[in-house]
């Protein structure tokens, strides 16, 4: 029994009736909107998870990645990492390892952290492949679903599964004026394995047992976008439109079965692009939660990525998308340290928390009302509780101190909040 079989029956607890009232959202719309495929929950039978729900009327949640690469491996680091991005903020996390001891890594990772994990199995299979036979090449269909049933068997809840490339899609690449290729490392993988071998993508050729998988686990199908456009040129072309099709059809497939499932997005895209991309995603895919990496929207800001996914994002999360994935100041540069990934958690929660605000959210506007009050009175240590990183905000307060606490070094005795205070204490009827 899956969670949309379960609100189909209206039988879903007092866990999630919990979950509804804190996003502030009717329990009874809550149930429909994860029975029509609009929310999905990710969250595996064999693993206890926090629950995060995910989808249309939520508050925008992120998403953090962690993993080692083939080279830097340090399991410590990494664990230092997915603590780190939780006290910041992320709801969820993905193990994007693909070193040689990614099993440990993620068997590792999972037991010190309760919020969903993802991963992108198709790593896993690539990495066997060249320790076993030399290249990714010689990946076998059975490589790649040993590594999703073994995943799924460890407890991972949702997965990126690029089951939207075919031979006919390939083929239109191939023809296409797209400057940059495939830059999805896992549309890679699988296209390149797909040309090699002259077969058909076993994740879209197989995708009914696919279904079967998910749905005896109920974890969450995360249809990855391999042709995501890895440059602003890109952004909207002919093959990630002809993707996000077939992405369409699957998902309704998906949600047909009763297997929960989310849409993967881009990418690289200017701003004039990103409403109209959230919209086409949305009505393409059924409503299906909308998962988007960014998206970045100008390439020239190496070392600030973070900043450029926050504009980005904000307009996304606004415009439709449910479910950011943060981009660090490393981001085409480096594995990210752990001062990368905290700057990234925090840009990808301004982001969120800017939407959520414009959009009308109470929660958010509880937040915002609560700052406001806090700085209205100079209570500083409220305002350090409620910011995204309180350390920060500390720093600065204290570097050129001040007498009085209320004022800052910036304004001292000039400061217009004080002077309009003392006016309008001064001169009440």
């Amino acid at each position: 029994m899956t969670l949309i079989e379960d609100a189909k029956k209206g039988s879903l607890d007092k866990e999630y009736e919990k979950i509804a009232t804190m996003e502030n959202m009717d329990f009874s719309k809550f149930i429909n909107s994860i029975a029509e495929g609009k929310i999905v929950i990710p969250k595996n039978i064999n693993r206890n998870t926090k629950l995060c729900p995910i989808g249309d009327g939520l508050s925008t949640k992120i998403n953090a990645n962690i993993g080692s690469s083939s080279k830097m491996e340090n399991m410590g680091i990494e664990i230092e990492k997915a603590k780190i991005a939780i006290e910041y903020g992320t709801d969820a996390l993905m193990d994007l390892s693909t070193g040689s001891k990614l099993k440990e890594f993620r068997k590792e990772i999972m037991k010190v952290v309760d919020v969903p994990i993802g991963t992108v199995p198709i790593y896993e299979a690539a990495v066997t492949a060249k320790n076993r036979d030399g290249s990714i090449l010689n990946m076998t269909e059975d490589d790649i679903f040993n590594a999703i049933i073994n995943q799924m068997k460890e407890g991972v809840d949702f997965m990126t599964l690029h089951c939207g490339i075919n031979k006919d899609l390939i083929n239109k690449l191939k023809i296409s004026e797209r400057l940059m290729g495939i830059v999805s490392r896992g549309g890679t993988f699988l296209t390149s394995w797909m040309v090699h071998n002259n077969e058909e993508n076993p994740l879209f050729k197989n995708y009914a047992y696919l279904l079967e998988l998910a749905y005896d686990y109920d974890v969450t199908i995360s249809l990855g976008d391999g042709l995501r456009p890895g440059c602003i040129k890109d952004a909207t072309d002919i093959p990630q439109i002809q993707e996000l099709v077939n992405l369409g059809t699957l998902v309704k497939e998906a949600q047909n079965n009763n297997v929960q499932v989310m849409v993967e997005g881009p990418g690289h895209v200017p701003l004039n692009q990103i409403v109209s991309n959230m919209q086409v995603q949305k009505t393409i895919c059924n409503n299906a939660p909308f998962y988007v990496l960014g998206p970045i929207v100008t390439d020239l800001a190496m070392g600030y990525d973070h900043i450029t996914s926050a504009i980005g994002g904000a307009i996304a999360a606004y415009s439709g998308a449910d479910f950011l994935c943060y981009v660090t100041p490393a981001e085409h540069l480096s594995l990210p340290s752990l001062d990368d990934v905290k700057e990234g958690v925090i840009a990808s929660k301004i982001a969120a928390q800017a939407a959520d605000t414009a959009l009308g959210l109470s929660s958010a506007w509880e937040k915002e009302m609560a700052m406001d009050l806090a700085r209205k009175n100079f209570d500083w240590d409220k305002q350090f509780e409620l910011t995204f990183d309180s350390d920060k905000a500390k720093k600065y307060r204290e570097k050129t101190p001040v007498e009085e606490d209320d004022m800052c070094s910036m304004c001292g005795e000039y400061c217009a909040l004080k002077i309009g205070k003392d006016l309008y204490e001064h001169h009440k009827p």
